[in-house]
């Protein structure tokens, strides 16, 4: 007898999710701390450090007698060279662990998923096979998004430039002309939401099926359908959380500005563990999150029955999906 049927929504997802890891904690808690916690260590500790090693800025005037009084003998750059280094190595580190932790989090929850035994080595060699491909689909991706900018520039442009042409007076201060930047401003954050939704099975569909660049974007699409809503309360559920440990990251660098006796407070080293181990957590779930959506929506386009045939011949297994309810009990018996 099937068991009482709930909606597949954002807490069935995250309830599969929470399984998977705790089914294999040991597992996931190693792969957190070889990805994800030196990620969000350095995420939360780089505001602080950036304020601490910021030299003071000459202000407005300096730069200006500066520039008046040129000598080029003189190699001094206006713009330190120092906290750009630091800014650009900062997010070469963040993206490429991001980009690992993405790999070797996705492989472990689809095999997980099936119920099959994990194990640390596999998960890291399927970043040596998964991370360029999901390197080159970023790429990809941010291309798209620049192209997107570009044609809502070039709206904005076209527009002002036909409203000179027709004679209009552009008033760049006006309420009217500020209301319609808000209106194109508001589309096209709409735009790039809906992209964002759109796209948020591509990493996995990149580890998963080896399909990458536009290809898994278009993957992405096609299987998201029907399960927008998720997708979307997903984002809505982790963005928020991580704004918070965010604004709690930048909150601490405004506090030890200047001060290097912050560092030796007990209460700032509390403060920065916690806020590094809740980040990991959910950047953690939020993986495994996304890989659980890929797998209901396969099975909502009904590309698993097969598979799980194949997997588990003549096995009683638990499927956590049924035309969009959860969960249900059945029996496989392949012939």
């Amino acid at each position: 007898m099937a068991a009482p049927s709930a909606p597949l929504n954002l807490c069935t997802v995250l309830n599969e999710s929470k399984r998977i890891v705790n089914a294999h904690s040991r597992h996931f808690l190693a792969l957190s701390v070889l990805f994800l916690l030196p990620l969000c260590f350095s995420s939360i500790v780089y505001p602080t450090v950036q304020n601490l090693l910021n030299e003071p800025s000459p202000n407005n005037s300096k730069i200006f007698l500066q520039i008046s009084t040129f000598n080029p003998h003189q190699h001094q750059p206006i713009i330190a060279t120092k906290p750009l280094c630091i800014a650009l190595s900062f997010f070469l580190f963040i993206f490429v662990f991001s980009l690992c932790a993405v790999c070797s989090i996705t492989y472990s929850v689809f095999h997980g998923f099936y119920g099959r035994p994990v194990k640390l080595i596999s998960a890291i060699n399927s970043v040596l096979f998964s991370f360029f491909p999901l390197l080159g689909t970023v790429l990809v991706s941010q291309i798209l998004v620049l192209l997107v900018f570009t044609v809502f520039g070039l709206v904005l442009v076209l527009v002002v430039r036909g409203a000179e042409l027709m004679g209009f007076q552009m008033e760049y201060n006006s309420p009217y002309f500020i209301g319609f930047l808000a209106v194109l401003a508001m589309a096209l954050f709409l735009v790039l939401l809906y992209l964002q939704v759109n796209w948020t099975l591509a990493s996995v569909v990149v580890v998963v099926e080896s399909n990458w660049g536009f290809g898994s974007l278009t993957r992405s699409t096609n299987l998201i359908k029907g399960m927008r809503g998720v997708a979307l309360s997903m984002m809505l559920f982790f963005g928020f959380f991580l704004s918070i440990l965010g604004f709690c990251s930048w909150a601490s660098a405004l506090d030890l500005d200047g001060d290097t006796d912050g560092w030796k407070s007990w209460a700032f080293v509390v403060q920065i563990v916690v806020t590094s181990t809740s980040l990991m957590l959910l950047m953690l779930y939020n993986t495994a999150a996304n890989a659980v959506l890929y797998m209901y929506c396969r099975a909502l386009n009904g590309e698993l029955a097969m598979e799980i045939a194949e997997e588990f011949a003549t096995e009683y297994v638990s499927l956590p999906f049924d035309d969009g309810k959860v969960p249900h009990l059945v029996s496989v018996a392949y012939t």
